[in-house]
């Protein structure tokens, strides 16, 4: 159960966190930010441009929002 809490907990946090960048970062400041939080695995910078070429950082909020539902199982 104190996973379950955990992951609720961590799914709030990230909603907020998104809503605070949403806010205050231009897409290019958000990228960066992206760029810093993620793994090392390649050219992450580049394939993150290539995976959100066209996308308002809206749409990318949006996104991440859907992944965070289908990931907990929420409607």
């Amino acid at each position: 159960m104190a996973g379950a809490i955990f992951i609720e907990k961590s799914a709030e946090v990230m909603e907020k966190t998104f809503t605070i960048l949403k806010k205050e970062l231009n897409t290019e400041e958000y990228l960066i930010y992206l760029q810093v939080i993620t793994p090392r695995l390649g050219d992450a910078t580049r394939e993150l441009r290539e995976k959100t070429a066209g996308f308002s950082l809206q749409e990318v909020f949006d996104g991440a929002k859907s992944v965070k539902r289908e990931v907990s199982g929420a409607r």
